[in-house]
């Protein structure tokens, strides 16, 4: 017989049963989670497999029985949870969808910093005319603060509420984050000094654009040095990791000679590095607290349902009123502790939060930035005129759009190509939303715009012709002898074009010249 140590019980799964076996909190989950996605999880090893929702009261202690320890569900409402499938499309969603509610993850190291930001939060929502909010702790070092779908308008502009999600909890989350973003730095600042504060590894300060107020990016500006003794080029491009690159004059390598840390503004574009002056440093205490955390605010992400037990702390996630906040103790969240149930989901009124929206989304309409339209078909590229004809096939098959499988492969494809040319990031955007509307079924927004993200933060040159990729696009040789790469091939067309070009015009200043 072999011998074998078993794993010792954590706290949470020696009191998971009997904490859950009271009928009033099963009934608090139940309700709450009703039209909810419900998932279970099993002592942080494994979930319960999705789309799942709690058809019964039972469902909860059986769950717990076979080891399930705490309870997370969506944000979203559903006609019927189990409907969800993970290749459905934006509209599909929208047509079993019924709604969503607005939640506020507040997340810190430190539980002060958290009641804070609780406290502010919830004076940003009462300011727009919200009375009935839901609050409970997380079970860790943080909150939960919700408004109801029912407090908010059911159409605004002619759009359906319920079918703007996460979009508009976004800008409300980035609306009412800015709004209380001073006030937190000034009142986290005045509970740590800032040597304690910089003791701690962290910056008190954050660089903002001073013309939108928007925060830079950080980028990476490489310069470039021709290897080629009669060319020796040089240029300079912003890139992250790149040790060479393809010189445009004479279509040698060239070689990254030295980096620069810049800032970019995306918004404005403007950089560091050329306008230093438009640019601000203020004091932040964002390092410290991520106020308003909205990465639970994305289809299908799931938070911890009230009542429900909390893993690492083995606290039970309570619902609590706002003047509890202040005076709050993670021992009050005690299981052993919990005396009366209360209703996370508050008694809001039709339109209570209608103020709030229509104020974030015009908050987010400024925000939005400008995108240039492209007219036309050429792209100017460090003298380079870059014309559509000058795409090898296989970008210009792609571009017709995908119509069986292969929609990812062909995606990074184009983002490899376009980003290798340093096509500006909205010409980018512009062809391929247009390219995704032509495929058989489209890929989801979210997707196309992280790899497009994605590839211009990380540039590396398409596959050599020859890989099997360009095989499942009808592609078996390269567009001429000797053209390695589809980069290659549209820089030669290219310089092809701008010498016939030079010649026309070397010709017509001959004939001035003789004429003369």
């Amino acid at each position: 017989m072999e011998n074998y140590k078993k794993e010792p019980l954590r706290k949470v799964q020696v009191i998971a049963t009997s904490h859950y076996a009271r009928k009033d909190i099963q009934q608090e989950i139940f309700d709450f989670c009703k039209n909810r996605e419900t998932i279970a999880n099993f002592n942080n090893k494994f979930f319960a497999k999705r789309p799942d929702c709690l058809d019964y009261l039972s469902d909860i202690l059986n769950s717990v029985k076979q080891g399930a320890t705490s309870f997370h569900c969506s944000e979203e409402l559903w006609q019927n949870p189990l409907e969800i499938k993970t290749d459905m499309t934006k509209e599909e969603y929208n047509q079993i969808k019924i709604g969503w509610d607005f939640l506020i993850d507040i997340d810190s190291k430190y539980l002060d910093y958290s009641k804070i930001a609780a406290k502010l939060l919830i004076q940003a929502l009462e300011h727009h005319g919200i009375k009935n909010i839901g609050i409970k702790f997380s079970g860790s070092k943080g909150f939960h603060i919700l408004v109801p779908f029912k407090a908010f308008p059911k159409k605004v502009a002619g759009e359906l509420t319920k079918d703007n999600f996460p979009e508009w909890p976004r800008a409300i989350a980035g609306y009412i984050g800015e709004m209380i973003h001073d006030k937190l730095t000034f009142e986290i600042l005045k509970l740590t000094s800032e040597e304690d504060i910089q003791k701690k590894g962290k910056n008190i300060f954050e660089l903002k654009c001073k013309i939108c107020k928007n925060e830079p990016s950080l980028k990476i500006i490489g310069k470039y040095i021709c290897s080629s003794i009669k060319c020796k080029a040089e240029v300079e491009s912003m890139t992250s990791n790149r040790k060479e690159m393809i010189c445009p004059s004479c279509n040698g390598k060239m070689k990254r000679a030295f980096v620069e840390e810049i800032y970019l503004c995306v918004t404005c574009k403007i950089n560091s590095k050329k306008n230093p002056e438009k640019f601000e440093k203020k004091a932040s205490a964002k390092e410290l607290i991520d106020s308003v955390d909205i990465i639970l605010v994305a289809s299908r992400h799931l938070f911890r349902a009230p009542y429900s037990l909390h893993e690492k702390t083995a606290l039970a996630s309570i619902v609590i009123e706002k003047d509890q906040i202040e005076n709050f103790k993670p021992t009050d969240a005690d299981p052993l502790k919990i005396k009366k149930v209360k209703s996370f989901m508050p008694n809001s009124k039709e339109d209570e939060a209608k103020e709030l929206l229509n104020q974030a989304l015009d908050w987010a309409e400024k925000k939005e930035p400008k995108t240039k339209k492209y007219e036309g078909n050429s792209i100017d590229l460090k003298g380079l005129t870059i014309t559509e004809d000058m795409y090898p096939f296989v970008i210009k098959k792609i571009l017709e759009g995908i119509k069986d499988d292969g929609r990812k492969r062909a995606l990074s494809l184009l983002l490899s190509f376009f980003t290798s040319l340093e096509f500006p990031q909205d010409f980018i955007e512009e062809k391929i939303t247009e390219w995704n509307k032509k495929n058989y079924h489209p890929l989801k927004e979210g997707y196309i715009k992280s790899q497009i993200s994605w590839y211009i933060k990380n540039k590396r040159l398409p596959p050599n012709y020859g890989r099997p990729i360009y095989k499942e696009f009808g592609i078996t040789s390269p567009p001429e002898p000797g053209i390695k790469n589809p980069i290659n091939y549209t820089i030669k067309k290219a310089m092809q074009a701008r010498g016939k070009q030079e010649s026309k015009q070397k010709t017509k200043e001959k004939k001035k010249s003789d004429v003369i």
